[in-house]
Formats: structure tokens, sequence, C-alpha cells
């Protein structure tokens, strides 16, 4: 996963190393010596809590930095009220970025009573600049922020702060750099993301995120090959290949490879019983991936195909590079070859422009497709984004009247989906204790369904054959069959 490096040899008298990512666990080590200084003069060690605030992208960002932080002797906290505190922060709609300024006036009286705390920011809302102006001005109390693209740099920022006792600031506009092989402290011990590429090229008129992640960067395959396999030794069985359009990976590439030629090298690793990906851009999905797809039995029948409209007008003006009538296909040919397939979607209602038509015509793909289940969002403007400054913006009461009766015929289609698996035997991977009942686990199947069954804590991370006994709309009761 990561360097076996002892961060007790490195030598702190000598200058530090140029090349990543030795670089960073020279700092690595730099810092545990001030958490070492820390714990003598308050007789404990400091506690940290990284605050994850995004996509499933972020989630792997945070195990980063969660990893960085323990190997540097920090003690893991369970709440905001610690010495060091690390927002990973989203910015795709703009609330997200009002609960960052929510929760920052929150810390600032855990501040105020702890004067070791220190206070970070990362991740796509510090890619704006207006962000980062507002909170110079009026946050003067956070010590670090730095964005998406120098994450890697985290040792080396912190170690900055902890030194000068100044404020640190490093956001980069874009980079081309991966740094490999830092430290992961993952959340759970058998299943785990692992990012394949990072940012995207398809500038879909709504969104902010080719601007906080940059252009598309793909991993070498051979890189992410030896982190799955380390991570399969390490008792993993079921991975998520991560990035923003998965089906668009390795086209960077000096040697490029399909993602339907990765999937197929990930496929071959032992120990790995399952693999997970999104998401998945329509434009890109090919009869390739479609074929890797139906003949492997690792890759969970699931699919996440974002549709956002059924209107080909509207998808235009998105930016999609989609019709109605392509996403329509690709669904039937995906179906043809797995019958058996969950596909969910993501649908945005009120998109300036939009008609009652161009909201029928999403409807009826709905209709058509039967979707598993969808996330429905009404569009909010994102300021900084094409459709921002568009005409037509839709009077609140037409959008909410669309999202309601959308909603209503998701809800009921994916109710009468779910009924079709009742009776069946399928395997769940069981991921924990239920939240509200500590008889039972939760665990989810190949089609990213959720399953409750009564059972311990010795059946987390397996692979069981459970009877679906009883549908409840969107979850299962079940029972183990030995």
């Amino acid at each position: 996963m990561y360097h076996e490096i002892d961060l007790e040899k490195i030598n702190l008298n000598s200058a530090p190393p140029t090349e990543e990512p030795d670089r960073q666990y020279y700092y690595m080590a730099k810092c545990r010596e001030w958490v070492k200084n820390f714990q003598q003069k308050n007789g404990h060690l400091p506690k940290s809590f990284v605050v994850n605030m995004g996509c499933q992208m972020n989630a792997r960002d945070s195990e980063k930095l969660a990893g960085i932080l323990e190997n540097m002797g920090y003690e893991k906290g369970d709440s905001e009220e610690a010495d060091f505190v690390i927002y990973n922060t989203c910015t795709v709609r703009e609330n997200a970025n009002n609960k960052v300024y929510g929760r920052l006036g929150y810390l600032h009286g855990f501040k105020k009573k702890n004067p070791h705390m220190k206070i970070a920011l990362c991740g796509c809302m510090m890619q704006e600049r207006e962000v980062v102006e507002k909170l110079k001005k009026s946050y003067s109390f956070v010590d670090l922020i730095f964005g998406t693209h120098n994450i890697y740099k985290f040792a080396e920022l912190l170690w900055e702060v902890l030194e000068s006792g100044s404020r640190v600031i490093d956001v980069w506009e874009e980079t081309d750099k991966i740094v490999e092989e830092l430290p992961v402290e993952r959340k759970y011990s058998f299943k785990s993301g692992v990012n394949i590429m990072f940012g995207c090229n398809n500038f879909c008129s709504y969104c902010i995120v080719p601007y906080v992640r940059g252009r598309e960067r793909s991993r070498n395959p051979k890189d992410i090959i030896q982190e799955i396999e380390k991570l399969a030794e390490d008792g993993v069985v079921e991975i998520m290949l991560l990035g923003q359009n998965v089906n668009s990976y390795g086209k960077n590439l000096e040697e490029p490879i399909s993602f339907a030629g990765l999937l197929e090298e990930v496929h071959k690793i032992q120990g790995i019983e399952r693999i997970r990906f999104m998401t998945s851009h329509p434009k890109d999905l090919s009869d390739e991936l479609i074929e890797v797809m139906k003949n492997s039995p690792k890759v969970c029948r699931h699919l996440h195909l974002p549709l956002q409209s059924g209107s080909t007008r509207i998808l235009r003006e998105m930016n999609r590079r989609y019709t109605k009538d392509q996403y329509l296909a690709l669904v039937e040919k995906v179906r043809r070859a797995m019958p058996d397939i969950s596909i969910t979607t993501d649908i945005i209602v009120g998109f300036p422009g939009e008609t009652e038509e161009d909201f029928l015509e999403t409807l009826d793909v709905v209709k058509r497709v039967r979707f598993d289940s969808a996330f429905t969002f009404i569009y909010s403007k994102r300021t900084g984004t094409p459709a921002a400054a568009m005409e037509g913006q839709i009077p609140e009461d037409v959008v909410k009247d669309r999202f309601d009766r959308l909603l209503k015929e998701v809800q009921s289609i994916a109710a009468e989906k779910a009924m079709e698996h009742k009776g069946k035997v399928l395997p769940v991977l069981v991921e924990g204790i239920n939240e509200q009942d500590d008889s039972l686990v939760t665990g989810r199947l190949s089609n990213n369904s959720v399953v409750h069954l009564p059972g311990g804590k010795d059946l987390i991370g397996t692979i069981q054959n459970v009877e679906l006994t009883e549908c409840k709309g969107f979850y299962y009761m079940g029972r183990i069959i030995s």
C-alpha cells in the first residue's frame, strides 16, 4: 500500500529529499518529533479528527489524510473537539460551501478553549479563489488551506504550520503530478476505494468539478494493480474503482489502456471477490466494457449511469453529448448482455429553460428504463458554471411540482423492482452491525441493495448466501442459508 519506512530512522538533520514520496515521509518524521514533544509537555498525545464532506474520491483522500496523521503519531479523535481538525470539502453545490462556513464558526469556539488546536481545510472548495479570499478575510483562525492538486503535500504543509506557528495557504491551479505510496488508514478492513484517475474533461454546463479537480489524469495501471494486490493480501474482498468518469480511463497515458482492459487485469487478482466502479459517463460506455462486465463474475451487477435529463434539447444545453435515444439504446444493450443488472442514475429537475415537455421526456425515460433507484436533484445555480448565467431559470414552485412528480414515479418503480428479488437466495457482503438493532448485521447485494439479517460481528467482511425473506421497499430482511 505504501513505503514500509521506519520514520525513526530518518535523519532529520539532513536536507529534505527532493523526490516524492520520500520527501513527505521526511516531513512525517518531523511532525512525529513534534507530536512526541507535545506529549512530553501536555501528558497526552494530540488528537486528530478528519471530516469528509464529499464524494467517494474525497473519502479515499480522507483515508490518506488519516493514514498520514496516524504515521505522525496523532491519536485518532472521535469528535471535532480535537487538537487538529481537517475538513476535506466538497463544492458541487453552493450549500456545501455554506455548511463549511457554519461549521467553522462552531470550530472557532473549540479553538478559543484549546490554544493548541489547529484547523485545516482542503478539497474542492479550496480551489475557488473567492472562497480562499473569504477565508483570509473572515476566518483568520484557520491555520492551513490547500486544494485537490497537492493533497500529497499534507505532511510538508502541516510541518510548516507547526514550525512557523503561522497560517499556510498553498492552492495550485493545476497539476500533472500523481504521487504514489502514501499511508492510508482504511475505514473498512474488507473493502476499499481505489482512485484510478483524477479530474474531468467533460465540462457539463452545470458542473464545477472540472474547474476544481482539473483535467483528467490516469494512474499507471501497474500502480493500480499493485495497490489492489496489496489490499487483497490485507484481507480486502471488495474494491471500488473511482474516477469522475472511469469510462475514459487510460486515454492520456503514454501507453493507452481502456477501462475495460484495466477491469480485466483487476479481475485476475486473487482474493478480490467483488469489483465496483463509478462514475460512468454514458457517452464513453463502450461495447468492450459491456462485454468484460458480462464475462466477469467478480464485477458487481450494478451500473450507475447518470441520465440528468430525458430531453435531448436539455442534454445539449447541459453539454452531455448524447441524446435521449442514444441513452435508451445504451441501456437496452447493457440489459441485453446482463438481464440481471441493476441500473441507477442521477436526474436534475429544473435546469434553465426546461419546459413541461422537456420534463415529460425525462419522465418517459424513467418509465421506459425502470431504474432500480435514482438520485434526484433540484437544479441549483452553481456560480462559476455556464448554466448559472443561462436565461430561463425556472420558478421555484414549478420545479418543486416537477420534482415531486418525478420522485413519486422513481420510488414507485424502485419498489416494484425491489419486490422482484423477494424469496431469492443471493450472496451478501456483510458490512457491519445494524445501527438500530445490534442483533442484526447489515450487508449489500451485488446490485448494491441493502440487506439486514440476524448475526454478529464475526460475519463482518464475509460473503454469505442469504434468502431475502422480506422486501421493505428500499431494503430487505433476510436469513443466512447454510
